[in-house]
């Protein structure tokens, strides 16, 4: 990859900017990537070259990287009400619509919506709702989350200690006590030789019902779960895995936090990614796609028996302790109502399914004919590749290698955008990817699988 370090932004960059999940010594060497317009599912960066981002930014350019719509959307609110708050009984009418709307679309029947602004934000709040629920009810030593190995939740305190990355610790003496993770639904790693899906996922209900009688169930709150991994590596459960992992949070009185963040809205091919995999949750957690990257916002969909808990609390006259400045943003709201006007307009679900098959065709064949793909995987328009060096044994190759980087580097000087996770490949396009988008993305994936072959075959 190329950079204009003449470019004055990149040496300003490079001299003031810090970056979020950037290595800061490989940043200060190579600089940025400078990324001046985008339009439909393609950026250009400063020196006019196009690239596909198959990744939607992250994970959350649903609605490609301009739209003249939620343009006017922002522009009109802003020229009314450029802020307000949602505090101290405040409201508009934009604001109790949009949380009727997702109370609806969620299924969330009888329940309430919360807003914040990001992700993690969403993420603790379902938190420490969960803590008041249990409370209420006379077991206010139910305090812990169950998370899972490989998941990703957040970069604040809470969020990043449910994550069950490594290096979302390592440099902060994370997870805090108290946030505990279970083995991860990963059949093509996790499954011993002959084991069916369904045996698998009976072995990680059992396993998840061992860890909560180890740690004590009066002790435990709830379990948080993405339907389908995102940061992780797309790892997709079996069928049978949410269904058993809930008997199991059932009997010990146990949440389930659904974290829809990057499934939802439409991204596995089911308006939440809940629907896909089976999963019931009573809290569930919406960002990205909700105003598909456009502005910072995120709420918290609730069941009924949680927003009661939170009534009852405060039944005394106290107020709920919780709250952002920017809960509930009147052009936030006015960008994710009409980000659910388009979708529903476009009936993303089928496009989804119909461009994702497509896509996905296109990668199964490709991967018949490499030796350094082990798995494709994947849901609706969140597609993962797994790069193996050995196919037949799935052996992974050497960390140290650092195989899916490399990749990761062969596809932007191919004009295509992925995420390595390891040495897996992510795609999750733009939603609304047309036939010659997806076409347009496997040729480019395919090109730089070959000039990753010739790499991998130097040593």
């Amino acid at each position: 990859m190329t950079h204009p370090f003449s470019n004055a932004t990149a040496a300003r960059d490079i001299a003031f900017h810090v970056h979020s999940q950037t290595n800061p010594r490989l940043f200060e060497e190579q600089g940025p990537l400078i990324v001046t317009r985008g339009e439909g599912t393609r950026i250009y960066d400063a020196a006019g070259k196009e690239y596909i981002d198959a990744m939607a930014g992250l994970w959350c350019a649903s609605l490609g990287f301009s739209n003249a719509r939620l343009a006017t959307a922002a522009a009109a609110q802003y020229s009314q009400l450029g802020f307000y708050h949602t505090f101290f009984h405040r409201t508009g009418d934009a604001v109790a619509s949009l949380a009727e709307k997702l109370v609806d679309l969620t299924g969330m029947i009888g329940g309430k919506a919360y807003f914040a602004t990001s992700g993690s934000e969403a993420n603790e709040t379902m938190v420490k709702l969960a803590w008041v629920y249990h409370t209420v009810r006379g077991k206010p030593t139910k305090r812990k989350i169950i998370a899972r190995d490989r998941a990703f939740h957040g970069s604040t305190i809470a969020a990043a200690s449910m994550c069950g990355l490594e290096f979302m610790h390592r440099e902060f003496g994370l997870p805090l006590p108290g946030f505990v993770h279970a083995a991860a639904p990963y059949p093509y790693r996790g499954m011993v030789e002959g084991e069916s899906e369904a045996a698998f996922a009976q072995r990680l209900a059992d396993d998840l019902e061992r860890q909560i009688v180890q740690e004590g169930p009066d002790s435990i709150a709830a379990f948080i779960a993405e339907p389908i991994y995102a940061g992780g590596g797309i790892i997709v459960p079996p069928r049978a895995y949410f269904p058993k992992i809930q008997a199991v949070l059932e009997k010990y009185d146990i949440l389930c936090l659904d974290d829809e963040i990057v499934c939802g809205f439409g991204r596995t091919g089911a308006w939440f990614g809940k629907d896909t995999v089976g999963m019931k949750p009573q809290m569930m957690a919406l960002a990205k796609g909700l105003s598909s990257g456009h502005f910072p916002i995120s709420a918290v969909v609730m069941a009924p028996e949680i927003y009661e808990a939170l009534r009852s609390f405060n039944a005394n006259g106290g107020n709920f302790g919780h709250g952002f400045t920017n809960s509930g943003h009147p052009v936030g709201v006015a960008v994710a109502s009409e980000a659910i006007r388009i979708y529903e307009e476009l009936d993303i679900v089928g496009h989804v399914d119909r461009m994702g098959a497509r896509l996905r065709s296109h990668f199964d064949a490709i991967a018949k004919s490499s030796d350094l793909v082990g798995e494709v995987r994947g849901a609706g328009l969140m597609l993962g590749i797994e790069l193996v060096a050995d196919k037949p044994g799935r052996k992974p190759f050497a960390p140290e290698r650092k195989v899916g980087a490399m990749f990761d580097r062969i596809a932007y000087d191919n004009g295509l955008v992925t995420r390595c996770m390891g040495d897996v490949l992510g795609f999750s396009p733009p939603l609304i990817v047309s036939e010659a988008d997806v076409d347009h993305i496997a040729e480019r994936f395919e090109r730089s699988l070959r000039d990753l072959e010739r790499y991998v075959l130097q040593g």
